[in-house]
């Protein structure tokens, strides 16, 4: 049960700060779009990720010379354009609850969380290299896995639906233009956080 809880709290507080992955969740949330299926890829992602980082797969990337790096210019190829592409939104005016609902596709919702998970070399840092090594301390490996894996599942459940608090305030067509400033300038932020290393 230690190990649970310790892989409950580590994971938890790993995904805690607004990334990416977390913007977009809040976004289909918000929108009330495609929140199930975006919240279980996301939690079912990192799941994968934590299970190969406890099996040992974060030496792989250590010993496989430019994937860090491919994956960091990938990765922030892909924030740039998201990023540039919820600027753009924000440009052309805010759209209402009401216009923001049922809008988008199930397909391009997923490829768009995908890469965004993906994509992201901080994602691989911290399930697959940090939770794997953390988890090493602990006899039980698979109840430590087990905890962070939870942690996840309720993180972007709580994201993807908690988010539809602020459905008043998200009814004024300015409320969707700051976020979508906030999400395009947080997407080319990390972009140039993974550029510059």
């Amino acid at each position: 049960m230690q190990a649970a809880i310790a892989g409950f709290v580590l994971g938890f507080s790993l995904i805690l700060a607004i990334g990416a992955q977390n913007a977009f969740v809040i976004r289909q949330g918000l929108r009330r779009e495609h929140v199930f299926a975006v919240c279980l890829t996301c939690a079912f992602s990192d799941a994968i990720l934590i299970a190969a980082g406890v099996a040992g797969f974060g030496a792989l990337a250590e010993a496989v010379p430019g994937l860090e790096q491919a994956m960091r210019y990938g990765g922030a190829a892909f924030l740039i354009w998201y990023g540039a592409r919820n600027l753009l939104a924000a440009w052309h005016g805010g759209e209402t609850m009401e216009d923001a609902r049922g809008t988008g596709s199930l397909r391009t919702a997923l490829i768009t969380c995908l890469a965004l998970t993906w994509l992201n070399p901080h994602v691989y840092l911290d399930t697959v290299v940090l939770l794997g090594s953390v988890s090493a301390q602990y006899a039980q490996k698979t109840n430590f896995a087990a905890g962070a894996m939870s942690a996840s599942f309720v993180f972007f459940f709580g994201l993807g639906y908690g988010a539809r608090i602020l459905d008043p305030l998200f009814r004024k067509p300015r409320s969707w233009q700051v976020l979508d400033v906030i999400v395009g300038l947080t997407m080319w932020a990390i972009a140039l956080k993974l550029i510059i290393g």
